[in-house]
């Protein structure tokens, strides 16, 4: 065994990982990283078909964002935000402000083929993001918006309010003690019952195994195929009923948009989110979006990508939102990001909110309306310089076009996967996809958690030389934007004979 291998069963204690599991083999030391590859400590290469757990954006020792870190370092590496400012988190605020608030190109660009998904654009009035808090990582960031919402709340409805908060099914926002008091994954959280708060859930638009959905099992996207009355809308409007007739409407309507990620890849159906946000709205609650793994372009270009569509961005690169709130036209009163923001290369994350929000905790110092919440590390420099390279190169027309094109190759290897007898489910969003792997594609039995399927399969990309990781019985494939077609059709040979070998 290598002797990093060595130390590392000796001495580290990995996240969300049984550890007898781990020490029964060598583990793989992952030492260089170059574009969409990782090279580890015996040589041997992989492709980096997670991201590196969803925050590599544009693959590693990308030029732009280690000049743009080596310069910060020559400056200096980090200065406290308490009582202090500094350069490059001035500046980073000023652009996450910017693009958070860029306009929808319009309706109407739906037959340009640039338009965002039908129905999904809100009828209420959004508010507009003015204030950048920075904290972290995506727990961190939700436990800011959570905090904020709380005390907002009690400030504009009165201290006799109990602020309550709703979040979907499946909902996972991280793993602070508010952030898991969010959640609704018992595998997760139950262990902490005893440490957390009450929060109320709703169904998830889960389309593939929704309860409502009355059509039969079919080789497509589980969303093209249903057969429903939006009886999740439904749900959603009924929990807002119920929760105003208490007295007592909810103080925040927290969600992941478009596609929940640690739910198992859940994406919503077109219209699906601008219909329950207006209901929240409506009913007064603060909408808090969790945009820890859908944002800085994870989501796509636009909903479907073809040749026309690539032309027609090519002309307009900048009509490409950044958020998936932006792609459907809503803007919440927090906007939390994380992973992405630095390019997947240091720990930094931010929570967006609004002017009404920040002008709730201003008073006289003996009113001890500040916001007492902090970390030692906020407004870091290097973080903020990493994000700031990271931003720009989002935002070129070189980017946009080949994250416009990953989008579509990523469809397309999917697409050959159907013929799978235990491929149940393909979801894509953009430049996420999730794989539903089942006993049996008729009648969608799932495999039992302990069985491992999705654990098996993953293990059997490694062999071939391509690294995910699943969560249950879905494979994820979410590619650094870097990657190239003959990557992307690597990626799907790899998992197409995994599973063929598993199964």
């Amino acid at each position: 065994m290598n002797p990093l291998a060595k130390l590392d069963q000796k001495f580290v204690w990995h996240p969300f990982t049984q550890m007898r599991d781990w020490l029964k083999r060598e583990p793989i030391v992952i030492t260089e990283g170059q574009g969409a590859i990782l090279r580890d400590v015996k040589g041997k290469e992989y492709l980096d078909a997670n991201s590196s757990i969803w925050t590599n954006l544009h693959g590693h020792q990308h030029p732009k964002i280690n000049a743009a870190i080596t310069r910060q370092l020559k400056k200096i590496s980090h200065s406290s935000a308490l009582g202090f400012a500094n350069e490059p988190a001035s500046l980073l605020a000023e652009k996450l402000v910017s693009v958070a608030n860029s306009k929808l190109v319009g309706r109407a660009s739906s037959r340009a083929g640039l338009g965002e998904e039908k129905g999904n654009r809100s009828s209420v009035a959004s508010p507009q993001l003015d204030k950048v808090f920075y904290s972290d990582d995506g727990s961190t960031a939700l436990e800011v918006a959570l905090k904020l919402a709380y005390q907002f709340t009690l400030r504009t409805r009165g201290k006799k309010v109990k602020p309550r908060f709703l979040s979907l099914d499946g909902a996972y926002h991280g793993d602070t003690i508010g952030a898991v008091s969010l959640g609704h994954i018992d595998l997760f959280h139950k262990a902490y019952g005893g440490m957390l708060f009450a929060t109320d859930k709703v169904m998830s638009p889960y389309c593939y195994r929704c309860p409502f959905n009355r059509a039969k099992p079919e080789r497509t996207d589980a969303r093209k195929s249903r057969k429903c009355h939006w009886e999740c809308v439904g749900k959603v409007e009924q929990k807002f009923s119920a929760q105003k007739k208490k007295g007592n409407p909810y103080a925040a309507f927290i969600f992941e948009p478009l596609m929940q990620g640690a739910a198992g890849m859940i994406p919503q159906p077109s219209g699906w989110l601008g219909q329950v946000t207006d209901i929240a709205r409506a009913h007064g609650a603060l909408l808090i979006a969790d945009e820890v793994m859908t944002g800085f372009g994870r989501t796509g270009v636009t909903c479907h990508v073809d040749d026309k569509i690539i032309t027609d961005i090519a002309k307009r690169p900048a009509s490409a939102k950044l958020f998936a709130t932006g792609r459907v036209g809503i803007t919440p009163d927090f906007l939390c990001v994380a992973k992405g923001l630095t390019g997947g290369y240091l720990p930094m994350a931010a929570t967006l909110t609004t002017q009404r929000v920040f002008d709730a905790f201003l008073g006289e110092y003996e009113e001890f309306k500040t916001f007492f919440h902090g970390h030692s590390f906020t407004g870091n420099q290097l973080g903020a310089a990493a994000a700031l390279a990271s931003l720009e190169i989002l935002q070129t027309k070189q980017s946009v076009l080949q994250r416009a094109h990953l989008q579509k190759w990523l469809h397309d290897e999917l697409q050959t996967l159907w013929s799978l007898p235990n491929v149940g489910d393909i979801r894509q969003v953009g430049l996420v996809a999730g794989i539903e792997l089942v006993k049996d594609w008729r009648t969608r039995e799932p495999f039992a958690l302990r069985e491992r399927a999705g654990i098996r399969v993953c293990e059997a990309m490694t062999q071939r030389g391509v690294l995910t990781r699943p969560v249950g019985n879905v494979i994820v494939l979410m590619p650094p934007y870097c990657t190239t077609k003959t990557q992307m059709q690597s990626i799907a040979s790899a998992l197409r004979e995994a599973m063929e070998e598993s199964f």
